[in-house]
């Protein structure tokens, strides 16, 4: 029992003297530790007789229990003390967290539908996975038509595709709609194409649909006269071309001077005109998948890729730039 006092009245001499965390983890494995010396005390209980075994461990367990408790107080004052003498510069500068910014293709999406809003346009999402009467059918596009080849696109084994234009929306749209309808839908489109400088096999799209009992050719290249300047700038000049579309007709190829040589008199690379959009007043045959009666509604449709508008607003060569994520292309932007 001598060495329990002993023992007890050295280590609170030393626990009181312990100023660092250092020294408080040399007093733990001196007397706390799997061989320290009170784990030493209760290793000779064997040694004693059997009498004074209960009395001895009872008194060596109530010396470690007393111990580890002024251990932990010990350590918890150390600490608060270190905190408190641990100055701040309160002039320094604070730590900014780093920010990110909106890619490209989303700015560019963003400011095409804000401009078509403006015109009275409703944005539409829908499904990426379609049937064939959906992504072909309903638009004028049988089984058989030559410019499927172009279209055809990645099936599942259920017979359903990823869809290659989002023209699929404005046919479910008329489905559960009456006239009148102005509406516009974004989304990510598949195609079969090579990859390359100026294809991709994904790419992001924006069909428009405007359907009512009264809507002329005119009202068509007004609203797209009026979408490019707000994109490109009032100067830019607009010109339609006659061109082939399943499910419109008549239709166009819409195209706008070149910016660039517009820009540079002396700069003669490139052509003058750019083709940005297609467009036309929607197929009768359309209308009748739908439902419509082609002799009481009339309409235009158009589509445009966001990623070609993208890489005429910000003078990009390469397509590919958009999906490979390098941080030294987003930051231009």
């Amino acid at each position: 029992m001598s060495n329990i006092e002993s023992i007890e009245k050295e280590a609170f001499e030393k626990l009181s003297s312990i100023t660092t965390l250092d020294e408080l983890e040399a007093f733990r494995i001196e007397f706390l530790g799997k061989k320290g010396r009170v784990s030493g005390l209760l290793k000779t209980l064997g040694s004693l007789p059997p009498p004074e075994r209960a009395s001895f461990g009872k008194s060596a367990n109530a010396l470690k229990q007393k111990l580890e408790l002024s251990f932990q107080e010990k350590r918890g004052q150390i600490e608060k003390g270190a905190a408190k003498k641990k100055k701040h510069d309160l002039t320094l500068p604070g730590i900014w967290p780093e920010t990110g910014r909106v890619h490209p293709l989303t700015q560019t999406l963003r400011d095409i539908l804000r401009i078509f809003e403006k015109l009275g346009f409703e944005v539409v999402d829908g499904r990426e996975i379609e049937t064939e009467f959906y992504n072909f059918t309903a638009l004028n596009i049988p089984l058989d038509h030559p410019s499927r080849d172009g279209f055809d696109t990645f099936y599942t084994e259920s017979g359903h595709l990823l869809r290659s234009q989002t023209s699929t929306v404005q046919i479910r749209v008329m489905e559960n709609r009456k006239p009148p309808l102005r509406i516009v839908a974004p989304g990510r489109v598949y195609r079969p194409d090579t990859v390359d400088a100026t294809h991709s096999f994904m790419f992001h799209q924006v069909e428009g649909l405007f359907v009512d009992s009264k809507v002329t050719f005119s009202d068509l290249k007004g609203v797209l006269s009026i979408f490019v300047r707000e994109l490109f700038g009032s100067k830019v000049e607009v010109r339609f071309r006659p061109h082939y579309f399943p499910f419109t007709e008549p239709s166009v190829e819409v195209d706008m001077t070149n910016i660039t040589v517009e820009a540079n008199p002396g700069y003669k690379r490139g052509p003058l005109w750019l083709e940005i959009l297609g467009a036309g007043s929607v197929h009768p045959k359309v209308f009748e998948a739908v439902g419509y009666d082609p002799a009481k509604v009339q309409g235009f449709a158009f589509g445009l890729g966001v990623e070609r508008i993208a890489m005429l607003r910000y003078g990009i060569q390469d397509i590919r730039l958009f999906f490979e994520n390098d941080v030294r292309f987003l930051r231009q932007f």
